[in-house]
């Protein structure tokens, strides 16, 4: 069963100060959309990928960021 991918991340500026992670998904369809992670759950993200750069996000399975959030609870 295909599934979405990381396709790109970027670390952009959060409303109130904080670093944000910008995802791109692409979707087994092709569409790609952007997902807005919080400084922790973006932290959170790249330790469940083994990520040292963002960089390293690219081709990971949406669920990443699901075993991400999880990591913070």
């Amino acid at each position: 069963m295909a599934e979405a991918v990381i396709v790109g991340a970027e670390m952009v500026a959060g409303h109130d100060g904080t670093v944000e992670l910008l995802v791109r998904l692409r979707h087994p369809n092709g569409a790609e959309g952007p997902v807005v992670l919080d400084e922790e759950t973006g932290l959170n993200l790249m330790a469940a990928c083994g990520a040292a750069s963002v960089e390293d996000l690219t081709g990971q399975s949406w669920r990443k960021i699901v075993e991400g959030v999880r990591c913070s609870t």
